[in-house]
């Protein structure tokens, strides 16, 4: 069978796809990618043995643009003879369902990683919600990467019952356990990124990986970190990713996280490093207001690192509270308690990240996942 993803950023591919596209090649499946232009693309092909068509998909609406990346994904299906198409994100998704159902694509599936309209409101909230339903509407199959989701697509009449499913415990890839562990990390690498950040034996790492944006609950994160400082003089605050400039952050936090020298910036990270990141952590903390299923909790998790994070949408699913982690509301003083509360307890933050790498080990292995995605495509 020849798959055909469409995503809109190479960034993602890694996350989403990843080794999966390994697994299925190698039980003889074509697999083909349909991404934005990128210098990564190439390096991604060879790693995880794909073919692949750069086509710029706008995260923005943009109708002109939007209707060439349909007919360029159109005449790309028919080239390529897809019997299976799947569309990751809302975006994509759309542009991808489209062009699928125009060229008659039996198996047409729409990946839900999360729902973009839970922080937005009035028109642009009603017209992200009708770009899902139509996505919705022309996909065969609806895959939430997590119950949460899924729960909330039903309640906001996003799609019947029918079409939507989730695989395994949720996540789209699941998480290479493998890979993920402390016990697999080479110890000089580690030491050499340990110096090149600055980060001394005595430091408490608090950490973060993810776009730096208000969703992410970057703001709470930053006031914490600052009135913590007050307490605790060794903290670190290392936060792993980007500023942007969609739902950009608030000048004054910004200029914090650029003149605080406490707080370490690595800027962009290549994926295939950031295990050695989490490694220099003792707690991860993602406030976020909305996730689809935060893959950066689990990757936490299974290094053995204690969670704090919400009780939003795919968040609420990925700890076991006051087992794996702790859950707090969007406030930074309630976040302040929480980290306190790590802090002072060694034992109670190595038993939360020995049970977060068996709760992980046991619910979110790649094989279950990528072996229910098969399924899909049989059908």
């Amino acid at each position: 069978m020849n798959i055909l993803h469409v995503v809109n950023i190479s960034f993602v591919i890694p996350y989403f796809l990843g080794k999966q596209m390994n697994w299925f090649s190698e039980k003889g499946y074509k697999e083909y990618i349909i991404c934005s232009p990128s210098d990564e693309l190439e390096k991604f092909s060879k790693r995880y043995s794909f073919e692949y068509k750069p086509i710029e998909v706008l995260r923005k609406i943009s109708i002109g643009k939007d209707l060439k990346a349909v007919v360029a994904t159109y005449k790309y299906i028919k080239k390529v003879k897809a019997d299976v198409v799947t569309g990751h994100t809302p975006k994509g998704g759309l542009i991808a369902m489209l062009a699928a159902w125009l060229a008659r694509v039996p198996i047409r599936i729409y990946l839900r990683h999360g729902l973009v309209y839970e922080t937005s409101h009035g028109l642009k909230r009603s017209l992200l919600v009708n770009i899902d339903r139509l996505a919705s509407r022309l996909a065969t199959k609806i895959v939430c990467v997590s119950p949460s989701v899924a729960k909330r697509s039903l309640d906001d009449k996003l799609n019947p019952v029918s079409k939507q499913v989730v695989l395994g415990n949720g996540t789209c890839n699941g998480i290479d356990i493998k890979r993920f562990c402390r016990d697999q990390i080479n110890t000089n690498k580690y030491m050499t990124l340990k110096n090149d950040l600055g980060i001394q034996d005595s430091d408490f790492v608090i950490g973060f990986t993810g776009r730096l944006v208000k969703d992410k609950g970057i703001i709470e994160l930053v006031r914490a970190f600052h009135s913590l400082r007050q307490r605790y003089k060794n903290l670190r605050l290392m936060l792993v990713g980007m500023l942007e400039v969609r739902d950009a952050l608030p000048e004054d936090v910004v200029r914090v996280i650029k003149e605080d020298d406490s707080i370490i910036k690595t800027g962009y990270v290549s994926y295939s490093d950031i295990e050695y990141y989490y490694a220099l952590m003792n707690v991860f903390v993602l406030t976020s207001y909305r996730e689809g299923f935060p893959t950066s909790v689990l990757e936490a998790s299974a290094m053995e690192l204690p969670v704090i994070t919400t009780r939003a949408t795919g968040c609420v699913d990925s700890i076991i509270d006051g087992e794996t982690g702790i859950f707090v509301k969007h406030d930074d003083k309630e976040l302040y308690d929480a980290l306190s509360q790590l802090y002072d307890d060694d034992i109670k933050r190595k038993e939360m990240g020995k049970k977060g790498r068996e709760f992980v080990v046991g619910h979110f292995s790649p094989q279950i996942v990528w072996k229910d995605i098969e399924k899909l495509y049989q059908r």
